[in-house]
């Protein structure tokens, strides 16, 4: 499968061309939202990919900023494009919003860096693994109890999402595990024995990295909690996801992303060796099937 922008990504890139007209024509965020009438949050949740655009909406901000006419076709056409629908809109019931731009980020991404301190990454879960963490939860993203048929199309999603490593070209996937993780029982102790084996299985793929943070490291800059970094071909800028309960937070920031880069990178140097976290969870695996 090769890649293919998605709808979300090129929400992006339409919301960074509007800023860039913004810029360029030396207006604020409050300027331009006033001479329409709009709520600031509004033209910022364009601005940001928060949100999608109307035609009608497009064409009032590319009057105000004066786009000529081959840069206003440009300009239309890739919103046109952003908002057709992708693979995972068709899950949208069971998806919170973040989680949907998430999922449309990572089939952009060429790389892919996470830190995990308490379940296997989703890029890498089997799917009764990715069953049982649905389940230990229950509930929506609005709070509502989960049905059946709900559980089954949230692992239906998960398992697509993991297509991102076998497609041409794949994605460089490096995850960070805390130790934690191998013990904790999600599922039971087979199910979390046959996951620890997918874990040591996939991380012999040459674009699958995964290396274990041992319990022995003590403190380390990833107390906080679960983070992952993308980065994207093109001159696209990078960014963070952040996990929380109702899918997580993006952030974009040059400096908040240099910030998590530079903890990831010591997460890696005090983690054990890819070579030596495989053997570590071959060992966990063992004892997973012993308890």
């Amino acid at each position: 499968m090769a890649v293919k922008s998605s709808p979300t990504t090129l929400r992006r890139q339409l919301g960074a061309e509007l800023r860039r007209l913004r810029d360029a024509s030396g207006r604020t965020v409050a300027d331009v939202a006033r001479s329409l009438g709009w709520s600031e949050s509004k033209l910022s949740r364009i601005e940001t990919a928060h949100t999608g655009i109307r035609n009608r909406d497009l064409d009032l901000l590319l009057d105000t900023y004066s786009v000529p006419d081959d840069d206003r076709r440009r300009i239309q056409a890739v919103a046109v494009q952003s908002r057709q629908r992708a693979w995972w809109e068709g899950y949208r019931d069971v998806l919170p919003d973040a989680y949907e731009m998430l999922i449309g980020f990572e089939s952009e991404a060429e790389s892919l860096q996470c830190y995990e301190g308490l379940v296997v990454p989703g890029l890498l879960q089997t799917d009764e693994y990715a069953r049982a963490v649905f389940e230990s939860d229950g509930h929506r993203h609005d709070g509502r109890a989960l049905g059946v048929s709900e559980i089954d199309q949230k692992v239906a999603v998960r398992m697509a999402r993991q297509s991102l490593l076998t497609r041409q070209p794949p994605l460089d996937f490096v995850a960070i595990l805390d130790e934690g993780v191998l013990h904790r029982q999600v599922g039971g102790p087979g199910v979390l024995r046959r996951q620890l084996i997918r874990l040591a299985e996939t991380s012999e793929r040459a674009n699958v990295t995964i290396q274990v943070l041992p319990f022995s490291a003590g403190a380390h800059p990833a107390l906080a909690g679960a983070f992952a970094i993308l980065r994207f071909s093109g001159g696209q800028s990078p960014l963070v996801h952040c996990e929380v309960r109702t899918g997580g937070i993006f952030q974009t920031r040059a400096e908040e992303v240099e910030g998590y880069a530079a903890s990831f990178d010591e997460l890696r140097a005090i983690a054990l060796s890819p070579e030596k976290s495989i053997d570590f969870l071959h060992t966990a695996s063992r004892e997973a099937g012993n308890r």
